[in-house]
């Protein structure tokens, strides 16, 4: 059973995050945003200006008592400690921000937006010290643990990109939809075709492996080999859209949130927790690709394909899924979800 937390919001919470110490933040629409202790009460509230929606909220790697959110095309950098006016704000991106991410040693943050652009921002001189860019609107970026330099991205033109700070260029792209050629060559000429537009991203705690959630339902998860990455296992998640994928701490459990208002927990270590292929094999394995892509015919193991993967925990939610993020909350382990309503909801989850 879910507890629900009440008494941070009026509107939809869009967003959450938790702190190194527990302390929980979410943002929603109108500029509302509310710090919550691991109990589930409301301990501030702060209105920013504008009255612009908080789409993203995330806390200092090394000051847990520093918050950034984005709400409209503006970053705050707040004290939770007192929390009220903004110690500074940033004005670098040219549309609304859908996502923020901050590198492990608090020297980058990296806001994605509706134009497609990443903007880096040195948190050191407070300046832009990179510019990235989609081709459509860019909802999820993440900088990988260990490596500070270097991020993944994902947006609504279908592309997954990885990127190294000191280059302007992504090192590698890989296009959803060019994966999923196969199976739409199968379907019926009157069956509407659902484009993965990719929504959301999560890099495992090994920085190696990361994963995307997409719009035809589907979970992709990929491996990162030097300046390349490849795609190491797909399935079926959700009937709807996936709106948000996150990787839970140390292991490879990945929580997934749906359109269909489901939350689901997969246990994927046994398909992507082995050690890495060799450069042989991973060849090999492109070219048995390739040949059933000559043949017209959809080949499961080819295109990394895991029908059988099946959830280890499934929550019947019941509303569309906004966010997901993980505490530990007096010792038990609790998935939180923000939705359309103005309530937080805490679910436990069972020990690996």
């Amino acid at each position: 059973m879910a507890a629900k937390w009440h008494g941070g919001h009026c509107s939809s919470v869009l967003c959450l995050t938790v702190s190194a110490e527990g302390l929980v933040a979410s943002g929603a629409e109108r500029g509302e945003l509310a710090l919550w202790d691991g109990g589930g009460s409301p301990v501030a509230q702060l209105r920013l200006p504008q009255a612009e929606d908080v789409a993203s909220v995330v806390f200092s790697a090394r000051r847990p008592s520093t918050l950034y959110t984005s709400h409209g095309e503006s970053i705050s950098v707040l004290d939770v400690r007192s929390l009220q006016e903004p110690l500074q704000r940033f004005h670098v991106n040219e549309e609304e921000i859908n996502c923020l991410s901050v590198n492990d040693t608090d020297s980058f943050l990296a806001a994605a937006d509706d134009s497609g652009a990443i903007k880096v921002v040195d948190l050191e001189n407070k300046k832009v010290s990179r510019s990235l860019r989609h081709s459509n609107i860019c909802s999820s970026v993440a900088f990988r643990p260990q490596r500070p330099q270097s991020l993944v991205s994902c947006g609504l033109d279908m592309q997954v990109m990885l990127w190294n700070l000191q280059k302007a260029r992504p090192l590698w792209t890989t296009n959803l939809q060019e994966c999923g050629m196969e199976e739409e060559s199968l379907q019926s000429a009157g069956q509407l075709f659902n484009p993965p537009l990719a929504h959301s991203l999560s890099v495992a705690s090994c920085g190696n492996i990361f994963s995307c959630g997409a719009q035809d339902g589907k979970v992709r998860i990929f491996r990162v080999t030097g300046v390349r990455f490849e795609r190491e296992l797909e399935f079926q998640a959700h009937s709807l859209g996936v709106s948000q994928v996150l990787f839970m701490p140390e292991v490879y459990w990945l929580l997934s949130g749906g359109n269909d208002g489901k939350v689901l927990l997969w246990d994927v270590s046994s398909n992507v927790g082995k050690q890495q292929k060799s450069p042989a094999k991973s060849l090999h394995r492109r070219k048995a690709a390739a040949s059933s892509r000559k043949d017209g015919k959809l080949n499961k193991v080819a295109s990394n394909e895991h029908p059988g993967v099946v959830p280890k925990l499934t929550i019947e939610h019941g509303e569309k899924v906004n966010w997901l993020s993980y505490a530990e909350i007096k010792g038990s382990r609790r998935v939180l979800v923000a939705d359309q309503t103005s309530s937080v909801s805490a679910y436990p989850l069972p020990e690996p």
